[in-house]
């Protein structure tokens, strides 16, 4: 039901701005249309790629080694983990998700798959070397590092409270 709800927002919003681009000017739909289905073209494929991918990739990986590593009984040495884990993961929303999305269908707990995906958000190790400090002072982007810190955390705590989705 959930992901009904999420689908017709998402289509609802979709045909609200192309109706409001259409309304300025035609040609405007027709650049917009353009450039989205070469997006769209240009992304299915990586995503086709990650989410197939992930599943051969928890079909091989014994659910033992995760469970062990990150399952729901690790406590907080497997939030700590998963952390680590998301900061060192390079690579965009294929790569981070698509192994969140391995380590659940193997077992993992669902705080330390969200402290993995927050921290793979938030900290991604060459994301932050190769485009954050090469734009802003360096002293801002350790700045904004060190008070992102508790927010995995943070994010792992409501998903311990709140329980398994």
């Amino acid at each position: 039901m959930t992901t009904l709800i999420i689908d017709i927002l998402l289509w609802g919003s979709l045909i609200g701005v192309g109706f409001v681009a259409w309304r300025q000017d035609r040609t405007v739909l027709t650049v917009a249309l353009r450039n989205g289905g070469m997006d769209f073209i240009n992304v299915v494929p990586r995503i086709a790629l990650g989410v197939i991918g992930s599943g051969f990739i928890a079909a091989i990986i014994p659910s033992s080694i995760i469970v062990g590593g990150l399952g729901p009984d690790t406590g907080w040495l497997g939030v700590a983990m998963s952390v680590l884990a998301g900061a060192a993961t390079p690579g965009g929303p294929v790569v981070g998700f698509s192994i969140g999305a391995v380590a659940l269908k193997s077992g993992a707990g669902t705080p330390q798959v969200v402290a993995y995906v927050v921290a793979w958000a938030l900290f991604a190790f060459q994301r932050v070397i190769l485009w954050e400090i090469p734009f802003m002072p360096a002293r801002f982007v350790w700045f904004r590092c060190a008070v992102s810190v508790p927010v995995p955390f943070l994010a792992a705590a409501v998903a311990m409270i709140t329980g398994k989705p």
